[in-house]
């Protein structure tokens, strides 16, 4: 299975911009520049990399758990995953931080924590982002 995603830049590093079109069309004429990846905190004003790979590892992470969970014979009634992605200018991407608070009945928080730290170590893009600092903050809402 393949996917694609295309990118054109327009311009220099600092004063170019440029637009992200996704295969399934989500993305379509998307916005990303200098100032959107490393001026603007806010992130309201188009999207970066670090941010397409967040949502990238966050969903993933989450279906990967709603896998396992099941397996277990406790299905989740709602996953709420989150990742920080972490880039420190001159150095590169370092982290990427889930936060998940799950809605599971029928599981203890041990063995909920177990799974969850299983699917983090197992979901595709976790194992993509091998070179970098992956960490878990897990808990039962």
């Amino acid at each position: 299975m393949d996917r694609h995603a295309t990118a054109v830049w327009k311009g220099n590093l600092k004063e170019g911009n440029g637009t992200l079109d996704s295969q399934s069309g989500v993305l379509t004429g998307t916005p990303y520049s200098f100032k959107n990846r490393f001026e603007d905190e806010s992130g309201k004003s188009g999207t970066n990399p670090e941010e397409l790979l967040a949502a990238a590892h966050a969903g993933c992470f989450a279906m990967q758990l709603s896998h396992f969970l099941a397996e277990n014979g406790t299905p989740a009634e709602k996953l709420d995953a989150k990742a920080v992605v972490t880039l420190v200018p001159g150095t590169g991407i370092t982290q990427s931080a889930l936060t998940l608070t799950g809605t599971v009945p029928g599981i203890d928080a041990a063995k909920f924590k177990e799974l969850a730290e299983k699917a983090k170590e197992n979901c595709p893009v976790s194992k993509a982002l091998g070179a970098i600092k992956l960490t878990l903050d897990a808990r039962l809402g």
